[in-house]
């Protein structure tokens, strides 16, 4: 596959996924970083994300987890949590793997990464999550 067919295939899949998030992404770095915002739609989705050994709601599920294990990543948090929404995750499947990191990650890590889920829970209509 070329680099561009790469890039292509990366914002088909990043669109599929993400309402429109490819284009997102490159607008938000294209002043300051394009060629980065060029590297996540090429390799991180043309080259991983579409790759066929997890369907798009498992990646999403593990990118989660990772995300909040790491900590200091809201803004990306918040994209995932949207993104793992659609994608076929629950709001209740969410926090229970929230619930989950807090043993492995520890309880300011969850906590952070919980609140940014409520927000993203507010602005799609989806608070109180019932079923957590």
């Amino acid at each position: 596959m070329t680099e561009e067919e790469r890039y292509e295939l990366g914002v088909r899949t990043m669109d599929a996924i993400g309402d429109g998030s490819a284009q997102r992404v490159i607008d938000s770095l294209g002043d300051v970083a394009p060629d980065l915002a060029r590297q996540i739609v090429s390799w991180g989705f043309g080259e991983i994300y579409s790759r066929p050994g997890l369907v798009p709601r498992d990646r999403q599920l593990l990118t989660i987890g990772m995300l909040t294990a790491l900590g200091g990543c809201e803004p990306q948090l918040e994209v995932h949590i949207g993104t793992a929404l659609n994608v076929g995750l629950t709001p209740a499947e969410i926090i229970e793997a929230l619930l989950q990191a807090a043993g492995y990650c520890g309880f300011p890590k969850s906590l952070n990464a919980t609140l940014v889920a409520k927000k993203v829970f507010g602005e799609r209509g989806l608070l109180p999550v019932t079923g957590a």
